[in-house]
């Protein structure tokens, strides 16, 4: 029987890729300067975790895809969720 993992040891995982999503995860991490595993554990948490803010690493990034996702409203009507949601105490 193998012995207990002692602390918090990280498993190592092998995943088999396209070649080209491979390409582009290895460049988007280079640009935002973490290793590709990190980037690819941040999306994963962020599915998993659609609502958490606290996971978001790049605040600026995160409000650009919520403005994507939301084109067909103003600015002004986002805006104004916005600060409904800080007044809320939901932050």
């Amino acid at each position: 029987m193998a012995k207990a993992a002692s602390g918090a040891r990280r498993e190592k995982w092998t995943l088999s890729f396209d070649a080209d999503l491979k390409d582009f995860v290895v460049e988007t991490a280079r640009r935002r300067g973490v290793y590709p595993v990190t980037l690819l554990e941040a999306l994963v948490r962020e599915k998993f975790n659609p609502h958490g803010h606290t996971d978001v690493d790049d605040s600026r990034e995160y409000v650009r895809q919520l403005r994507r996702r939301s084109r067909n409203r103003s600015d002004a009507d986002f805006l104004r969720e916005l600060r409904r949601w800080q007044r809320s105490g939901s932050s």
